[in-house]
């Protein structure tokens, strides 16, 4: 998947969010974007890591603490 397909979909959906509103006013969107994307991700790269966190949290570029806490926020632990 390219870096251009996933911005489609991100757009297209993001034009369906707003297109359901139904004019009422968006609140929230950046949290609630960023909550739908990093739980299957974090879910797809401790599945690859074989639930190694230091391995996990390496490929994402995070410190290992942080990813801890990422898990435990998406009650993925």
């Amino acid at each position: 998947m390219s870096k251009q397909h996933l911005e489609d979909c991100v757009r297209s959906s993001l034009e369906t969010y707003f297109r359901d509103l139904g004019g009422e006013e968006p609140h929230g969107i950046h949290d609630m974007l960023v909550r739908a994307v990093e739980r299957p991700l974090l879910q797809f790269v401790m599945h690859q890591a074989d639930n190694n966190q230091s391995k996990a949290a390496q490929w994402l570029g995070l410190n290992r603490n942080t990813l801890r806490k990422k898990l435990v926020d998406h009650e993925l632990l």
